[in-house]
């Protein structure tokens, strides 16, 4: 029997270990994440709405031309009545606007910078999110695989308790004591079950799809040899102090902006109508003149505008260094989070190997009068805990690692090297950023996008 019991242990180990060849991977669960997730083609949207802002900057500088119609009725004295129309062409060109409209169109980029840097710390979370739901799923179910073969050691345990209790070797207390632990581990299946359920509907959440069979995870990704490296690369790579850099240049230009509003600006105009049914006949005049507009007095506006950009302009900088602060302290506690996971592991290891021989030793000896059932339920017990001890401190290290891959900016696709066409910030933008009257570089895009799905 003991022999017997060894090996369906072995099985069940080897059930969770072994995953067949045409399992989802931690790489299929990251592509389907970056593929179907809403919150990547919200942002994405968002994006290409800002650039859109960079052509309306453009757009502001070039001339204006306006069809201009009108019709007029008039009844003078002496019931003397007129009607006239007019149809003509009116055009308008900034000629000088003392760097306004430059500054306005820096500013429009830097924001278009500071958005793509945020579409990119999206894309780490969306990723650290498939990550999570990943390492949930295999962990429930190596829970659930344990907890189903510890329901029928323990049906074992009590099928033996009830035949030594009619062999008058042991008490009905030890019978009774057996079947309460069964109850307890139905329970905890149940539980298991649960957990198992929730995990799936989490990485349905973030893939799109319920997961299939789960290889293991992947050898740990590279990370850094040191905290101090660590939090360097995240001072240089880390997208969301990029973004906040270019937030800051973006609220630097509009504060100069607004200061050169003061200069005012010069225009050009010019404009041609024709006049049907006047007093003097039909009439076609012409016109063209230039004027400077300054603004002398408004009401305090100017001022209170130049001082409101200054204010977010050292809010935006404040921002900057907030955020530096932040990351650096992300990449330490997700630092410590790694050493912690990894001593969890070590430690865990050595309480199943352990747990393994007590159990085991508790058992046998159990045969041999010198324990009881309860001894041996108990040592059950605190196996099944310490391996679901060591299950957890395994998916808590792949989570803590890549956490601090995100915390150094590195969970991107293109770091972790997916091999999947991913979304081109720059396409959109080349296609609009210079204002054409119609977009069929954009219809392009669309429908190379549509080819490739969504990404």
């Amino acid at each position: 029997m003991k022999h017997n019991r060894k090996l369906s242990a072995l099985a069940v180990i080897l059930c969770i270990a072994s995953a067949p060849v045409s399992a989802q991977s931690l790489a299929d669960t990251f592509i389907a994440a970056y593929r179907s997730s809403d919150l990547l083609e919200q942002n994405r949207a968002v994006l290409r709405a800002a650039d859109e802002d960079v052509a309306l900057s453009v757009a502001r500088l070039r001339p204006v031309l306006d069809f201009v119609t009108s019709a007029r009725r008039t009844i003078a004295s002496g019931n003397q009545e007129s009607t006239t129309m007019s149809f003509g062409l009116e055009g308008q060109v900034t000629l000088i606007d003392f760097g306004v409209g430059k500054l306005a169109r820096e500013g429009a980029k830097a924001q278009v910078l500071a958005l793509r840097q945020a579409l990119v710390n999206f894309e780490q979370e969306v990723l650290l999110d498939a990550v999570s739901a990943f390492m949930d799923v295999r962990s429930a179910s190596e829970a659930v695989s344990l907890s189903q073969a510890t329901q029928r050691v323990i049906t074992q345990e009590l099928n033996a308790a009830r035949e030594r209790f009619e062999l008058g070797e042991i008490t009905r207390t030890d019978v009774s004591l057996a079947e309460a632990r069964l109850a307890a581990a139905r329970s905890q299946l149940a539980a298991a079950e649960g957990d198992l359920a929730a995990a799936r509907e989490f990485y349905k959440l973030v893939t799109g799809a319920y997961p299939g069979q789960l290889r293991p995870p992947p050898a740990l990704p590279r990370t850094a040899s040191n905290l101090q490296t660590a939090q360097d690369i995240a001072r240089r790579t880390h997208p969301l102090i990029a973004q906040r850099q270019n937030e800051v240049t973006a609220a630097e230009l509009g504060a100069e902006s607004v200061l050169a509003e003061r200069s005012g600006a010069v225009t050009g105009s010019v404009s041609i109508s024709r006049q049907f049914g006047g007093a003097m006949g039909d009439d076609t005049t012409a016109s063209a003149g230039i004027n400077y507009r300054r603004p002398i007095y408004q009401g305090g506006r100017v001022s209170a505008s130049h001082r409101r950009a200054l204010a977010q302009r050292d809010a935006a900088r404040s921002r900057l260094h907030q955020t530096v602060a932040q990351v650096l302290q992300n990449v330490a506690v997700a630092w410590a989070n790694v050493d912690v996971a990894s001593a969890r592991i070590a430690a865990s290891q050595q309480q199943v190997r352990a747990s393994e021989s007590a159990f085991e030793g508790t058992r046998e000896e159990a045969r041999l009068g010198a324990r009881t059932t309860l001894d041996v339920l108990n040592a059950e017990t605190d196996l099944l805990d310490a391996r679901t001890t060591l299950l957890q401190a395994q998916a808590a290290q792949q989570i803590a690692t890549y956490n601090l891959l995100a915390a150094m900016g590195l969970l991107t696709v293109d770091h972790l090297g997916l091999g999947i066409p991913t979304y081109d910030v720059e396409a959109y933008y080349n296609a609009v950023s210079h204002a054409p009257l119609s977009s069929p570089q954009g219809e392009a895009l669309d429908r190379v996008l549509q080819s490739i799905g969504r990404q």
